[in-house]
């Protein structure tokens, strides 16, 4: 059969709709792994396992490598293909997605950094309640956020949205609690701190799933609702139905 310029055009067209697809495919990887990082260091923490903590701070790298290989594909999509419209869009969404996973990794070693320290100082811990709490919540917005990209779920992403004021509450909430008994007992401050370094851990992992679920909605609606408020978010996606 003569190869047509329609048929080489179809060709191409498979070739990218694949090349895209990898990219999703790989940042939900890149997702998947750091999800367990989190859920890895909170586990550390509560359950005193050194073992794991340190697993933790080691698998870093791989995230960071992960990253720089998106980022490379990206670049190259972008050289090739000078993408149009939505699928510009999904290139930009998956760089500033493999970013936020970037640091939430970063902010998953910390946590695992400070149950090493937690372990080895063999101190009473105050705070693990609240770590529990907000951990739970966190990590239920991390696992959404992946999810609305994974499906471009806007309804979803707006859910992760609209949750993160409420982690930013419960963390405001946590440190004044432990900051008064630090000033109870004086003898508990480097503990309390090595807690409080893991709930601000914490609530930056909440900020970058909110970031996350705010790059689906900018994919799915060429919207950009970052810094805006409830109100006014809730008027944007009404228009844009």
């Amino acid at each position: 059969m003569d190869i047509t310029s329609d048929s080489h055009s179809q060709h191409i067209s498979r070739q990218f709709n694949q090349e895209l697809e990898e990219l999703k495919t790989h940042l939900m990887a890149m997702g998947g792994l750091v999800e367990k990082q989190v859920n890895d260091a909170v586990i550390s923490l509560l359950e005193g396992d050194t073992k794991l903590a340190i697993k933790v701070r080691d698998s870093d790298r791989e995230v960071n490598d992960l990253q720089l290989q998106i980022d490379d594909e990206c670049t190259r999509v972008l050289a090739r293909r000078q993408p149009a419209a939505s699928d510009l869009r999904l290139v930009v969404a998956v760089i500033r997605a493999s970013s936020d996973l970037e640091r939430i990794g970063d902010e998953a070693s910390k946590i695992a950094r400070n149950a090493i320290t937690l372990s080895e100082s063999g101190a009473a811990v105050r705070g693990l309640v609240e770590v529990r709490h907000i951990s739970e919540h966190v990590r239920k917005m991390l696992r959404d956020a992946l999810t609305s990209f994974a499906r471009f779920d806007t309804n979803l992403a707006i859910e992760v949205v609209r949750e993160d004021e409420l982690v930013d509450d419960e963390y405001s909430s946590a440190m004044r609690s432990l900051v008064t008994f630090m000033a109870e007992d004086a003898r508990s401050i480097s503990p309390v701190l090595s807690v409080m370094w893991v709930l601000r851990a914490l609530e930056r992992v909440g900020d970058h799933a909110d970031n996350l679920a705010e790059h689906v909605v900018y994919l799915v609606k060429g919207l950009d609702i970052r810094h805006q408020n409830h109100e006014t978010l809730d008027q944007q996606m009404e228009q844009s139905r």
